[in-house]
């Protein structure tokens, strides 16, 4: 098991296709279930996983370390005390091995069968990044009203300073080529990760798509943890990473119709 200071290690063997990197905060009632479904998931290519758990006091640490006797493929690190949603994102993007990097929360409200259709823009080189929209008429349970609306005000804020016309930029599902997700430099903690992201992505140039996904959404009750400040603080990284963006080289791509980047 590894440590905040973690750093990707070379190998001369051939490196997965994809790194499913999975953020872990007090995750134990749902944990289990979610690592099961995440090595059945038929994505269609390589994948290792790397599951950070963000200092968690209910156990779900543990639970990573049965989990990884279960599965070669799984390489846990920990924090050893909670940082955030972006800090554990930050320590898993910089050991990624995959061409492309997938966020996986542990909540159970995202489904890894899903894997195929966020892969499909990257694989054939129209995308860069693929954004996993709840809008977009996917299967799900009804959302709830209010966080409904904050999403749609936060998105169409983002989209005001992107000029990108996403539908659902606070989704948890977003894929990157590792790349660009390694070079996010990713300095929000907590939720406000998710317009950071979505700025810099849109700074550097990024072809960025969205696609149809299921969504099976909690309520407080089962455990959901975003907060009316999250919706605050995500206001504050929309206006802070898009005025003040600092220095974002442009992404370089390939000529149309020469296929997708490799590293």
């Amino acid at each position: 098991m590894a440590t905040d200071s973690v750093r990707a290690e070379t190998t001369s063997e051939p490196g997965p296709v994809l790194s499913v990197v999975v953020p872990v905060f007090n995750e134990a009632s749902t944990l289990e279930v979610c690592m099961g479904r995440v090595f059945a998931s038929d994505c269609g290519v390589s994948f290792e996983v790397i599951a950070v758990d963000d200092g968690s006091s209910d156990g779900s640490l543990g639970i990573l370390e049965r989990c990884q006797q279960e599965h070669s493929g799984l390489q846990v690190l920990r924090h050893e005390h909670n940082q955030g949603k972006g800090a554990a994102l930050r320590t898993a993007f910089a050991v990624a091995n995959g061409q492309y990097v997938l966020v996986q929360d542990a909540d159970l409200e995202y489904d890894p069968q899903d894997y195929r259709l966020l892969l499909s823009p990257l694989l054939d080189g129209r995308a860069d990044v693929v954004y996993g929209s709840r809008f977009l008429g996917g299967a799900g349970r009804a959302h709830l009203y209010f966080n409904y609306l904050a999403n749609r005000f936060l998105t169409t804020v983002s989209n005001v300073f992107t000029n990108l016309n996403l539908t659902d930029m606070e989704t948890g599902y977003k894929v990157f080529r590792r790349d660009v997700a390694q070079r996010l430099d990713i300095r929000s903690p907590s939720f406000a990760v998710e317009p950071e992201m979505t700025a810099k992505a849109a700074r550097m140039g990024a072809r960025i798509f969205e696609v149809a996904i299921s969504y099976n959404g909690r309520d407080y009750e089962e455990g959901k943890k975003i907060r009316w400040t999250d919706g605050l603080a995500g206001l504050w990284a929309i206006l802070r990473f898009n005025l003040f963006p600092g220095r974002i080289e442009r992404l370089q791509r390939p000529p149309p119709g020469t296929g997708p980047v490799s590293d």
